[in-house]
């Protein structure tokens, strides 16, 4: 059996890993995108290595056929959306549970990296929320050796 890695491959590893979690409640009535409260750094120690970036969401929802988009930002780019979160039908105050999404991320750059959830209110009709009743978001970051 393989108990480890020959040390002449470099590329593959991980190298750091950087999480954060909120539980924060944040409400959107508009179709305009804002912060989820979900934010996490790293600093790359090369330009050559990737970012696999983790995300769990929790999200609810407040009026019948309301549903959210959520993005996916490396600094102010957006690198990733989660489309039609929590399009149900249903028309009371209701938690839809957690969505999530991995993304390998290749920004070349060994600097400061910051990235986070933004989401908005597709039908600007009742209310969007993250993190409802204090769930539990996250948001993990890997430095993988390129």
């Amino acid at each position: 059996s393989i108990t480890a890695l020959p040390a002449a491959i470099t590329t593959g590893k991980v190298l750091q890993v950087v999480s954060n979690t909120t539980s924060t409640r944040v409400d959107n009535t508009a179709n305009t995108y804002i912060d989820s409260g979900l934010t996490a750094s790293i600093t790359p120690s090369s330009t050559s290595n990737k970012i696999l970036v983790v995300v769990q969401q929790s999200v609810g929802k407040s009026a019948n056929h309301t549903w959210t988009d959520i993005k996916l930002l490396r600094n102010s780019t957006q690198i990733g959306l989660f489309a039609s979160v929590s399009f149900n039908g249903v028309s009371e105050h209701n938690y839809i549970g957690t969505t999530g999404c991995s993304f390998l991320d290749t920004p070349s750059s060994s600097s400061s990296l910051t990235y986070k959830t933004q989401f908005r209110n597709v039908a600007a009709s009742g209310t969007v929320y993250m993190q409802i009743d204090q769930a539990l978001s996250s948001i993990t970051l890997m430095e993988i050796a390129g």
